[in-house]
């Protein structure tokens, strides 16, 4: 019985065994079938009667050995590519850097437009702080391109009248007719040339030409010429911040003058150049006019009761030098803007634009200001309540007066021509400290 079953078990095992090779032939012939007509997808044997047969059996072994050979080259041409784009990419990101940065410096330089015009910014290289008090920042703002497509008649004019670039403007209606008389025949005694009268109407017009007084007529405007044929002195005064945007949009500077106001000497000899704003004073003294720390006391609040403010006296809106840049532009635009809305005096406009600082709702302008010496541009509180007094201030020779502190003012600018420009020595004499 053993041996019968070790029989059985031999049997089964080679038979299992024949099997097995029988499966392994058929797959490795299933195997070569598979890849024959993957290489050879028209066959072996072509039925083409033509003697080509083996002929094209040898192109086709030599076009796939082609193919095995134009892999390879493929692959390194593809490792070549790839280290050349992988170049680019980094050529390519450094110029995206470099573009970046451009813009970002585009941006700075456009901010004063983008954002309300607040600030023209000066590009270029950083560099590095100087030693401990020798560093000083620019207050000179970079001025605007001339467009003389704003006013091209105008533009003419200027080119005509201004020197340099600047010049005196004034505003003139009927209403003013003989203060202006004085105004400009004490300009023409100065011996300045370079100035000129934005006349309000006809008759002022008919008047400069007559005297041959360098004279500008706007074209008609119904909202300023309103104003201007039969506004007071404060009415007309308040039409300037809107007149004079086209004057630095031309790219002049220029230097706005009241009508009552006496020249006694040529004030572009006496200008700074160095800020936006260059304007002359409403103060008296050191204090008034160039500021200082007021203490206000407040006795509830004990330890703490005094209180340390900063005061300054206002600037003048009767007579300042403004030069074509941004800030100075957007100083205009901001004092015209908020007048037109509503009824306000344009001196308290003027400042209060100048001087607020950027608070939670609010945007303060980035002007930079200097105010005049008070003794050469010269208002009629400081000339009439100290300068006429006093022994040695009466030997100075200012460079204006500005007759602003007093209503009688025709009859004041007479009294300072005849004292400082023929010589009287009483001519102020008369005249009370103020207007009583």
């Amino acid at each position: 019985m053993a041996g019968r079953r070790e029989g059985l078990m031999r049997g089964s095992s080679s038979q299992s065994l024949r099997m097995s090779r029988i499966a392994i032939a058929i797959a490795i012939g299933v195997l070569l079938g598979t890849l024959c007509a993957f290489l050879y997808p028209n066959g072996l044997f072509r039925s083409d009667p033509s003697s080509s047969s083996s002929t094209a059996t040898r192109h086709l072994s030599s076009s796939d050995l082609e193919m095995v050979l134009s892999d390879c080259e493929s692959e390194e041409q593809l490792n070549m590519l790839n280290a050349d784009l992988t170049a680019l990419r980094e050529k390519n990101a450094e110029l995206r850097r470099q573009v970046r940065e451009l813009n970002e410096k585009i941006q700075l330089a456009e901010q004063g437009r983008d954002n309300a015009q607040k600030q023209f910014l000066v590009l270029g290289e950083r560099s590095k702080a100087g030693a401990f008090g020798t560093v000083k920042a620019s207050r000179i703002n970079p001025t605007v391109a001339p467009d003389e497509s704003v006013n091209p008649r105008l533009a003419k004019i200027l080119k005509e009248v201004a020197l340099r670039k600047e010049l005196i403007v004034a505003l003139a209606n009927s209403n003013v007719k003989a203060m202006l008389d004085v105004w400009f025949t004490s300009i023409k005694k100065a011996g300045i040339r370079n100035y000129l009268v934005v006349a309000l109407d006809d008759e002022i017009e008919r008047y400069c030409k007559s005297n041959n007084v360098p004279v500008y007529k706007r074209d008609p405007d119904e909202d300023i010429d309103s104003v201007g044929r039969a506004g007071g002195n404060h009415a007309v005064s308040g039409l300037k911040f809107r007149i004079l945007r086209e004057f630095l949009q031309l790219g002049y500077s220029v230097l706005l003058s009241d009508v009552d106001i006496v020249y006694l000497q040529n004030p572009f000899d006496h200008l700074y150049r160095d800020s936006d704003v260059e304007s002359m004073t409403d103060g008296h003294d050191n204090r008034t006019a160039y500021g200082f720390n007021d203490v206000y006391d407040e006795p509830a609040m004990g330890w703490a009761r005094y209180a340390h403010t900063m005061r300054i006296w206002v600037y003048n809106s009767g007579f300042f030098y403004i030069r074509p840049t941004i800030p100075s532009i957007e100083l205009l635009d901001r004092v015209a803007n908020r007048l037109a809305k509503g009824k306000a005096w344009d001196q308290a406009v003027f400042n209060e634009e100048l001087y607020f600082p950027s608070h939670p709702g609010y945007d303060g302008l980035h002007a930079a200001k200097r105010t005049m010496d008070y003794y050469l541009f010269m208002n009629s509180k400081v000339l009439f309540k100290t300068v006429r007094k006093d022994h040695n201030l009466k030997k100075l020779k200012p460079v204006i007066v500005h007759v602003n502190y007093h209503p009688d003012k025709l009859s004041r600018m007479q009294a300072v021509v005849e004292y400082y420009v023929n010589g009287r020595q009483d001519a102020l004499d008369s005249f009370p400290d103020g207007s009583q």
